[in-house]
């Protein structure tokens, strides 16, 4: 084994396991393993999710190990036990079978891996009742919180908001409870007082509470309307906890971050309002006055229902296409020098970048990009989404540019066979090697290495298979695309001009990817789609790279577009 780059993935499911250092035991362990076995670590091989459960699959430090992986990076992965890797049995076969097809031998601390059929079956046992032990300890735990919250124990509840603290059963002499923070429950009745009496916007309330310095209970400077809204919708804050107020479930992938190129968040739950016929009510001091609590309560839902009033369909031209090329934040779209009744699409706008709202950034601006006029980008838009279908040849030209790259070098169907065959070639090289491993005529130390070096390339060549495939198909679709382009043109150019507001929207987000915004210009990048597709895991097959047409414009008194030409999407 000695050589063999190595790694090691470690993980704890709570915040406070990882913060009593609980994880430092397997980390220990797995660099022991791997000192004795004389694989190298490298610094950057050490991958620990703390705090992470091992019911999903979607946890960082894990992602990062699957990407070494797949870029051949990693020979081996230790891990302390299969239940580290993943809760569940099927991911583990996920993980496993990914790893394998790669090359990369995967080490368990507690028990072999492999060898034998027996070795699998012992796996997949070991999975199966994790899984089982995990179902069966949540489900005791649901069972004993209920049971505890309708005998009126607060330990039912685990946590306490903001304006009290909870006190231990061990701490509060065998019985659990909520303390009130003096300080903290003054904060929580003028909150109220502000919403239910001054009807204030939550908005209000977070620039006041900033202003006058509270944390919150994290103990951050800044408070968002989200956290001040599950406050006021709290009912502790009248004397009744509840458990059961919400539950969790797998998270909706995020469709559009306020960021371009942002990291996605790592969270894959999100919780929901539970059904009313679920909860029970726990007996706590109360902070607030019912009357006062009621009246929040009535401001929270006139606010919920002029947000719903004001929800009529989209109400920008460009509405979720715009970012600021500077900062990479989006930007949005506001009215100005209106009267709030006024909600004609027709009506003055404008699009500003979100790195220069103090409100949304806690004071700290990120970009100082120039608000942009928004009916000057609506109609320089719709100009060149116009002019991009009344001229065929431009789309035309572009696709014959992509099929020329992909007659680069030997045709898809050359590469195809070749590769075919070099893969039949090294299927009956590790064929041989087995057999001559079988019968004693090589030991084990040299056949580990030898065979990891042959799977490997056949994954390699695999690859590069499915590219050429891909590639192949491509040079298939484009050919067809450009036959009918003409006819396309010619049915859209009869009725372009007849669209009404919608229409011009649906076409311009059907063919715009997206409109980069920067100082003295903007960039309208569309959507000439690249037909290869990306592998699952590992490196990605190059593209055809997907053109725009790059306008830029001048957003001043005096609007001019430049000649359109075709650059590369970045």
């Amino acid at each position: 084994m000695s050589g063999d780059a190595a790694a090691f993935y470690a993980r704890v499911s709570s915040d406070a396991q990882a913060r009593e250092h609980t994880i430092d035991s397997q980390i220990a362990a797995l660099k022991e393993r791997i000192a004795a076995d004389g694989s190298a670590l490298e610094p950057d091989h050490a991958y620990v999710d703390e705090g992470y459960s091992g019911t999903y699959l979607q946890r960082p430090e894990l992602e990062k190990l699957r990407d070494a992986i797949a870029t051949g990076c990693v020979d081996r992965v230790y891990v302390h036990a299969p239940d580290r890797l993943a809760r569940r049995y099927a991911h583990q076969v996920v993980l496993i079978d990914e790893f394998r097809r790669v090359g990369a031998e995967v080490v368990f601390l507690n028990r072999p891996i492999g060898e034998t059929a027996e070795d699998d079956l012992l796996l997949q046992v070991q999975g199966v009742i994790a899984e089982y032990e995990r179902a069966k300890l949540l489900e005791r735990v649901r069972r004993g919180r209920r049971h505890a919250a309708r005998s009126g124990s607060v330990s039912a509840l685990t946590a306490a908001p903001y304006g009290y603290r909870y006190v231990r059963r061990d701490q509060g002499g065998g019985v659990a409870r909520f303390e009130v923070v003096e300080d903290e429950a003054r904060i929580v009745r003028l909150i109220f007082a502000w919403v239910g009496l001054d009807r204030s916007s939550l908005r209000e309330v977070c620039r006041r509470l900033q202003q006058m310095g509270c944390r919150t209970q994290r103990g951050l400077a800044h408070w968002s309307a989200a956290t001040i809204h599950g406050m006021l919708d709290n009912p502790a804050y009248v004397g009744r906890a509840v458990l059961g107020r919400s539950r969790v479930l797998p998270a909706h992938p995020q469709l559009r971050s306020n960021r371009r190129n942002a990291r996605s968040a790592p969270s894959v739950t999100r919780r929901i309002r539970d059904a009313h016929e679920g909860r029970i009510e726990i007996a706590v001091p109360a902070l607030v006055d019912p009357a006062v609590f009621e009246a929040a309560q009535k401001q929270l839902i006139e606010n919920r229902k002029r947000k719903r009033d004001r929800r009529q369909g989209p109400r920008w031209l460009l509405q979720g296409l715009t970012v600021c090329r500077s900062c990479g934040y989006a930007y949005c779209a506001k009215r100005f020098g209106l009267l709030p009744t006024d909600r004609s699409k027709s009506a003055r706008h404008y699009y500003r970048c979100i790195g220069t709202e103090e409100s949304r950034l806690h004071g700290a601006l990120k970009c100082g990009n120039p608000t942009v006029p928004g009916d000057k980008l609506d109609q320089i838009v719709w100009d060149q989404v116009r002019a991009l279908l009344e001229d065929p040849n431009r789309v035309a030209d572009e696709y014959r540019r992509r099929i020329g790259q992909v007659r680069d070098g030997a045709a898809p169907s050359e590469q195809i066979d070749r590769l075919d065959r070099q893969m039949a070639g090294l299927k009956r090289s590790i064929d041989r090697l087995i057999d001559s491993y079988s019968g004693g005529l090589i030991d084990k130390a040299e056949f580990e290495p030898r065979i990891t070096a042959s799977k490997r390339r056949m994954s390699q060549l695999d690859q590069q298979r499915r590219i050429a495939f891909d590639t192949a198909n491509a040079h298939r679709e484009l050919s067809l695309v450009i036959n009918r382009l003409e006819d396309f043109s010619a049915k859209v150019a009869k009725g372009i001009d007849r669209l009404d507001w919608m229409g011009k929207r649906t076409i311009i987000h059907t063919l715009v990817r997206r409109i980069e915004i920067d100082h003295d210009g903007i960039e309208v990048v569309f959507r000439i789609p690249s037909t290869s597709t990306p592998s699952d895991r590992g490196p990605r097959p190059p593209k055809l790279a997907p053109h725009c047409s790059n306008v830029h414009a001048r957003l001043g008194a005096h609007t001019r577009a430049f000649t359109p030409v075709l650059a590369h999407t970045r």
